[in-house]
Order: structure tokens, then C-alpha cells, then sequence
């Protein structure tokens, strides 16, 4: 008994500590009016699309905690073809849900660019057999249908040389001793960021991987500013150091709430964010639309 209660309060500490991390540095009030549909919303639909539906490997973690290697991770490019890509079925699907909104991968942690990057060849279009871009039809199909488009964007990028990180146990360099390294790789993230707004101009930013570098080091309040002089309407999640516009809990309910005024808690239907066949522990109705329910009456919102 003594064990367990004391595992529970290290978890408890744990968790606190990480309630602090990334403190909100935008003042609500700010941005209160834009705000608006996404507290309407309620309801997001996350679609995590990626190589890693090839094989049904977990996306960008199986080669990075080294389940699967490096290579044989990226040669699912090789059978990536959206033959059964339907963008105008996905987005009937979205708005018969009643989602307000929408968030779609344009690049994971792997580096894999889901639309027409022209900073390296690490895209579908240039290295799979699918040879097109996914995001553009889908915001389309969505904007026909008045839902709001979100655009998923790894800030990581372990398949990137220039970027310190690789796999778990290791790195290409570190970053104090190498900083012209570091700024390169910066200078093309931040590229990759430009690309996205000016073909797509995202409603909403779904970053991810804050973790790993400080706000300084990725330049978030840098990144805000461009992304709102070309959409001064356009919302930002709160992995960016806390320069985002509202909290991302994820998979659990949040023992308190978050820190932001506005929240959003992304939850997976089964156990994987991506497509894995083998993975069939789905929620039952009753647990998503409790969990809906409670997140709701909470003042958040569910992206599912």
C-alpha cells in the first residue's frame, strides 16, 4: 500500500511539474474574438496520415525507439500510393459528425512531407509512388463544407541531418557546439512553415514537438509572427513553448485544467494515431461520447 501511494504522488508531482512546462504567453483577452468558433466547435476530427500506414508501425517513434529500423521505416515510401484516396468522402464524413474542424498530418516526426515541399525531396509526391499532394484536396473538399482546416506540423524532424536529434539513444551533434548547424536546420523548418501557409493559409496550427528545444531555440514567438501577418485570424495550439493560443492535453482527461483560457484534448479511437490493422481495442460509443460529454461540460473541446 505504502509503494503504491507512494508511486501515485511521484505520478502526481510528475505531472504538475509538466503543467508548467510551456506556460501560456499570450494574453486572452488578445485574442478572444478569434477564438470564438473554436470554442463553438467542440468537436475536431485528427487524421494522422503518414508512410507508417504501410506497414501499420507506429508513426515516427517505432524507428526512433528503434523497433523497426531507419531504413526499412522509410522504404514504406515505396507503397504509399493513396490509391483509395477520397478527400471529398472523408470531409462528407467530417461534417455528418458535426465537427467544426479538422487537423491533418502535413509532416511527422519522420520528416515525410505530405504536400509539395520544395526544400527537399522528402515528400509523397517526390519519393512515393502516390506522386500528389494530400492536404490541398482535403482543404478544399473541407472549405466546401464551411469546416474549419488545421494543419499538423512536427517541428521535429529526425530524418533531417542537420536536425540534433535521430534515434533514442543517440544524436547527430549537439546543438551548444554546433550552432551554425542548428541554424541551418532552423532556416529550413521555418521554411517548411512559410510553404504551408502560403499554399494551404491553415485556420488552425497544430504544432507538435515543442519538447525537445527551448522557445528560443525554435524561434516560436518568431514563428507566431509569421504565421499571423499573413492570417492574423488563424489559431495556434499550444505546443510552441507558450506561444500558442490554447492547451493540447493528450489521451487522458487533465486532473486539473489546463493553464490556457481555451483547451482541446486529442484522444485516438483505439490504442495508435496512425493506421495499424492490428490495433483493435477501439472505444466503444459510450466511452467516446462520455468522454465528449465530460470534456464539453468542462469547457474544452474533443479532437478525435
Amino acid at each position: 500500500m505504502q509503494n503504491r501511494l507512494k508511486t501515485y504522488l511521484i505520478g502526481l508531482l510528475i505531472l504538475t511539474a509538466n503543467l508548467g512546462y510551456g506556460q501560456p504567453k499570450i494574453d486572452p483577452k488578445e485574442i478572444q474574438g478569434k477564438m470564438q468558433w473554436f470554442a463553438d466547435a467542440k468537436l475536431g476530427i485528427f487524421i494522422h496520415a503518414g508512410i507508417y500506414s504501410v506497414n501499420g508501425v507506429g508513426e515516427s517513434w517505432s524507428f526512433h525507439n528503434k523497433r523497426i529500423s531507419f531504413p526499412d521505416y522509410m522504404k514504406q515510401l515505396d507503397g504509399f500510393t493513396l490509391k483509395n484516396y477520397d478527400p471529398a468522402l472523408w470531409a462528407d464524413l467530417i461534417q455528418e459528425s458535426g465537427a467544426g474542424y479538422a487537423v491533418i498530418t502535413t509532416k511527422h516526426h519522420d520528416g515525410v512531407a505530405m504536400y509539395d515541399t520544395k526544400l527537399n525531396n522528402q515528400s509523397i509526391l517526390k519519393s512515393s509512388p502516390a506522386k500528389q499532394d494530400m492536404i490541398r484536396p482535403f482543404f478544399e473538399e473541407l472549405r466546401k463544407r464551411n469546416i474549419r482546416c488545421g494543419a499538423y506540423f512536427s517541428l521535429i524532424d529526425w530524418s533531417h541531418t542537420d536536425y540534433p536529434g535521430f534515434l533514442k539513444d543517440s544524436v547527430r551533434y549537439k546543438i551548444e557546439q554546433d550552432y551554425e548547424r542548428w541554424n541551418k536546420f532552423r532556416k529550413f523548418m521555418q521554411g517548411q512553415i512559410g510553404e504551408i501557409l502560403t499554399q494551404f493559409n491553415p485556420d488552425l496550427w497544430w504544432f507538435d514537438g515543442d519538447w525537445e528545444q527551448s522557445a528560443e531555440r525554435w524561434e516560436s514567438e518568431k514563428i507566431r509572427s509569421m504565421i499571423l501577418t499573413r492570417n492574423p485570424e488563424a489559431i495556434i495550439n499550444g505546443r510552441l513553448q507558450g506561444y500558442g493560443d490554447y492547451s493540447t492535453p493528450e489521451q487522458n482527461f487533465p486532473v486539473t485544467r489546463p493553464a490556457y483560457q481555451w483547451w482541446e484534448l486529442c484522444m485516438t479511437i483505439n490504442d495508435s494515431w496512425g493506421f495499424q490493422p492490428s490495433d483493435t481495442n477501439f472505444k466503444t460509443p459510450y466511452e467516446v461520447i462520455t468522454i465528449f460529454a465530460d470534456v464539453v461540460s468542462n469547457g474544452g473541446n474533443l479532437l478525435l
